[in-house]
C-alpha cells in the first residue's frame, strides 16, 4: 500500500472515529442538581443553595471526577427541597439528580450511574434512650414518635408500610427533635444521620435498629442517551478500580 494511501486511510479513521465520539460527548451537557445530605452533598456554608466549587461531600467529588473523565460537560447547583429537585430530574431532559436510593418503584422512572455510596436506613434514639426495637412493626405497636425527612426515601418506604411520621422539611431538623425529646426515634440514613446530627453538636445517638440496606446513585432523565449513561458509569467503575471513590469517601470520615 502506497504511504500517500495509508495516510488518507489514517486521516478517515481519525475523522469517523474518536474525535466524532468526543465531540459528541463534550457537546452533550446536563444540569445536576443535589440537595443537602451530608457527608455526600453539602454546600460549604451550609446554606439551601449553592453552585459548582460551594459544595462539597462524599458524592459531589465522586460525581465530578466522573464528569471530567467521561468528558461530559455538567453545571451543578444545590437546591432545597428535595421533592423539587427529584421532580425537576424526573421531568425535563438533560437534568440528574443525587444522590438517592436506587429503588424498585423508581427502576423504570430514570437511568442510573452507581452505586455512589452506601446508604443503611436506620432508627436512631438519644444515647440514653430506653427505646428497644426489634423490628419496624414492633415500632409501630409501641406507638413510637418516629420522625423522619419529608420526600425522603426513607420517609416514603415507611409511610407505604403503614408507619405514622413526624416529617420535616429538613433531616437536621430531627436530629434537634430527637436531642429535646419531640421525638422518639429518627428514620434516616448511616452515615448521613449521624454526620448531621454532629454538625448540630449531638454526639451521643445509638442505633435501635438497621432495617435495610441501601446504595445510593445518580439518577437521570429518561431521556439521556444510553451512550452517556455508558461513559458515566464506565468512569466510575475505573475510578472503583483505581481507588478514587475508596479515597473520596475516606477523606469525609
Amino acid at each position: 500500500m502506497s504511504k500517500p494511501l495509508m495516510a488518507l486511510l489514517a486521516s478517515a479513521l481519525l475523522l469517523t472515529g474518536g474525535p466524532v465520539r468526543a465531540e459528541s460527548s463534550t457537546s452533550y451537557s446536563m444540569a445536576l442538581l443535589t440537595e443537602n445530605f451530608p457527608p455526600y452533598n453539602m454546600s460549604v456554608d451550609g446554606k439551601n443553595y449553592a453552585q459548582e466549587a460551594d459544595l462539597s461531600g462524599i458524592a459531589v467529588e465522586i460525581v465530578r471526577e466522573m464528569y471530567t473523565r467521561a468528558g461530559i460537560a455538567y453545571t451543578m447547583t444545590l437546591r432545597f427541597p428535595w421533592e423539587r429537585i427529584y421532580n425537576t430530574a424526573l421531568n425535563q431532559p438533560n437534568y440528574g439528580v443525587f444522590v438517592t436510593a436506587r429503588l424498585p418503584e423508581r427502576e423504570s422512572l430514570f437511568k442510573w450511574v452507581g452505586p455512589i455510596g452506601p446508604d443503611d436506613w436506620i432508627l436512631l434514639a438519644k444515647g440514653d434512650s430506653p427505646v428497644q426495637v426489634n423490628s419496624l412493626d414492633d415500632a409501630k405497636r409501641q406507638g413510637l414518635r418516629i420522625g423522619a425527612y419529608k420526600g425522603d426515601a426513607i420517609a416514603e418506604n415507611l409511610t407505604a408500610k403503614g408507619l405514622e411520621l413526624e416529617l420535616s422539611l429538613r433531616d437536621q431538623e430531627n436530629a434537634e427533635k430527637l436531642q429535646s425529646g419531640s421525638i422518639d426515634v429518627w428514620a434516616t440514613g448511616d452515615p448521613a444521620g449521624r454526620y448531621l446530627a454532629r454538625q448540630q453538636g449531638i454526639t451521643r445517638l445509638k442505633t435501635v435498629l438497621r432495617f435495610q440496606t441501601s446504595e445510593l446513585f445518580l439518577a437521570l432523565n429518561k431521556e439521556t442517551p444510553d451512550d452517556v449513561v455508558k461513559r458515566l458509569q464506565d468512569a466510575l467503575d475505573q475510578m472503583r478500580k483505581d481507588g478514587a471513590v475508596e479515597r473520596i469517601t475516606a477523606s469525609y470520615q
